[in-house]
């Protein structure tokens, strides 16, 4: 699907779109062929056992839709506090260096500029294309060679040094948990339940002999926008580095701007 998106230009957005009125026409387009095909009239003496078999398929998948869009919330909410977290790491790496000796100094300050930079000139234009960054992790290598190889002699550049290593030490793990979350997909077994059950559903819902034509178009309408706008929002969501809602990289740009004006 990435690869036809960028095929054609369409933007997230656009794919969204395009998902819900697909959806949702499909549906009336179903529910007019099975009236065209089994007329309502006919259908009417099933509605008992169709309205118990709708009802529990309807249960069942919200059920099912509630708990993946809480899921695929909290993993972005995590998504974007570990970011906050890794920005204020490099910050620290940067300020914490003023205590150190020269050239350490120095060259630790210049490797949170790079670092910070590189996130956000590099790193996170290729996580929104879904690529894996990796320009960084030479950053933060470096970051490390230059914190032990600092001679420290007095005891406050001893014991800036130990609170170096530590932010060296979180901006690496922050920076791993980053890229593991950029990649993090969705299992297809679970795509599979949701697009399966919403198909189920909807098509039960179409299959209800109603006696009104215009309130079973008004209840398939809202029932098949009602699924797409979930599912299209799960497939936003979980891609907390990707899509219209995405992770945004202002903590990275305050820690920049920070830097910039020490």
């Amino acid at each position: 699907m990435g690869r036809f998106r960028r095929g054609l230009g369409m933007s997230y957005q656009t794919e969204s779109v395009l998902t819900v009125i697909g959806t949702v026409v499909g549906a009336l387009l179903f529910m007019t062929l099975l009236n065209h095909l089994w007329p309502r009239e006919r259908r009417r003496i099933h509605n008992d056992l169709i309205g118990w078999q709708l009802s529990v398929l309807g249960t069942t998948y919200a059920v099912i839709l509630g708990f993946m869009l809480f899921t695929v919330w909290t993993t972005f909410g995590a998504a974007a506090v570990n970011s906050d977290l890794e920005a204020d790491s490099a910050l620290s790496v940067f300020r914490v260096a003023e205590a150190l000796p020269e050239p350490q100094r120095t060259q630790l300050q210049n490797l949170s500029r790079a670092y910070v930079d590189s996130v956000l000139n590099n790193e996170w234009p290729q996580m929104s294309r879904g690529e894996t960054p990796e320009r960084t992790s030479t950053i933060a290598t470096d970051m490390w060679k230059a914190t032990l190889s600092a001679q420290v002699t007095s005891p406050t550049q001893i014991n800036a040094q130990d609170h170096e290593l530590t932010h060296v030490s979180e901006l690496t793990k922050y920076r791993l948990t980053r890229i593991v979350q950029s990649a993090d997909r969705l299992p297809g077994v679970l795509w599979c339940v949701l697009l399966i059950g919403g198909i189920l559903t909807i098509s039960s819902a179409c299959m209800f002999g109603s006696e009104s034509r215009s309130l079973q178009t008004v209840q398939v309408f809202s029932f098949s926008l009602l699924i797409a706008l979930s599912l299209v929002a799960i497939a936003d969501i979980h891609r907390p580095f990707r899509g219209v809602v995405h992770v945004e990289d202002y903590p990275f740009r305050r820690a920049q701007q920070i830097m910039n004006t020490w």
